[in-house]
C-alpha cells in the first residue's frame, strides 16, 4: 500500500494536467448514504421508484418526498479531507477537471471549481412545462411538489433520472478533458454506471496513466496503472502528508 501511495503520489506531482472523476464513495465519507452497498438508498426500493420520468409522473409527490428526504441528510454533511485535498490539488495544477456523478454539490463546498456534474445537482430545480432551472437550497423544500414561479408549471429536480440521457453538450466537455489531461484519478466510483465506467479506459487506451481509489475492486481496476483499495479521505491527504504513511 505505500508503494503505491508513492507511485500516485510521484505521478501526480509530475503532471501538469489531471481529470478527476468521483463517485458515490467519496460522498459516503461525509455520511451520505450509496445507492449501491449495504448502505443504500435504494435498499428497500426499485430506482424505478423514486429516480425515473415514468414514476414523477404518476407520483410527483412521492418522488418529491424522497428527494427532500435526500436533501435534509446532505444539507447537514461537510466535505472530508478527501473532498479538501482534491480542491488543493487543483489549486496546484495548471489544468485540472473535476468530473462528479454526484449530485450533493460537497466538491463546490470544499472549494472545487472547474467542476462537470454528470447527473446534475440536487440543488437544481427544473420546470417540466417552461424548462426554467433555478437554485433551490431551502430544506426542508415546503410545499411538495414545488411550482414553477414563472409559469406554475411542476417543478422536477434538476437531476439526471434513469432513462434519461446526459446531455451531449456535458459529455462533450466530459471527453475534452479526458483527452487534454496527462492523468485520471478515479475515486469511489463502482466501475458499472455508463458512461462514467468507460472513462477510465478511454483515457487508459489514449496513453494516460490511471489511478483508482477505492475501498473495493472495480471491474477495470487490473487495467489501470495503480490501484489503492483504501478510503479515499485517508489516501489522498497523503500525498502531501507523505510521511505520515510511516508513522
Amino acid at each position: 500500500m505505500q508503494e503505491k501511495i508513492l507511485e500516485a503520489k510521484n505521478i501526480i506531482e509530475e503532471s501538469p494536467s489531471l481529470a478527476v472523476l468521483t463517485g458515490a464513495g467519496i460522498s459516503a465519507e461525509s455520511g451520505i448514504p450509496t445507492f449501491r452497498g449495504s448502505d443504500g438508498l435504494w435498499k428497500n426500493y426499485s430506482p424505478q421508484q423514486l429516480a425515473s420520468p415514468n414514476a414523477f409522473k404518476k407520483d410527483p409527490k412521492l418522488v418529491w418526498e424522497w428527494y427532500d428526504w435526500r436533501r435534509q441528510i446532505i444539507d447537514k454533511a461537510t466535505p472530508n479531507p478527501g473532498h479538501t485535498a482534491l480542491a488543493r490539488i487543483e489549486a496546484e495544477k495548471e489544468k485540472f477537471t473535476l468530473i462528479t456523478q454526484n449530485i450533493d454539490g460537497l466538491h463546490q463546498k470544499a472549494g472545487s471549481q472547474n467542476i462537470i456534474q454528470l447527473h446534475g445537482s440536487i440543488w437544481e430545480i427544473k420546470c417540466t412545462e417552461c424548462g426554467t432551472t433555478e437554485t433551490n437550497y431551502e430544506v426542508p423544500i415546503g410545499a411538495l411538489p414545488p411550482v414553477c414561479n414563472n409559469c406554475s408549471g411542476i417543478m422536477r429536480p434538476g437531476t439526471v433520472w434513469f432513462g434519461e440521457i446526459i446531455p451531449m453538450s456535458i459529455i462533450d466537455k466530459t471527453i475534452l478533458s479526458i483527452e487534454e489531461s496527462e492523468v485520471m484519478i478515479i475515486i469511489g466510483t463502482s466501475g458499472v454506471v455508463e458512461p462514467a465506467a468507460s472513462m477510465g479506459l478511454m483515457a487508459k487506451q489514449s496513453g494516460k496513466k490511471v489511478i483508482e481509489i477505492n475501498l473495493e475492486q472495480t471491474p477495470n481496476s487490473s487495467l489501470y496503472d495503480v490501484f489503492i483499495q483504501a478510503k479515499s479521505g485517508e489516501t489522498l491527504p497523503l500525498f502531501y502528508k507523505i510521511d505520515e504513511i510511516y508513522n
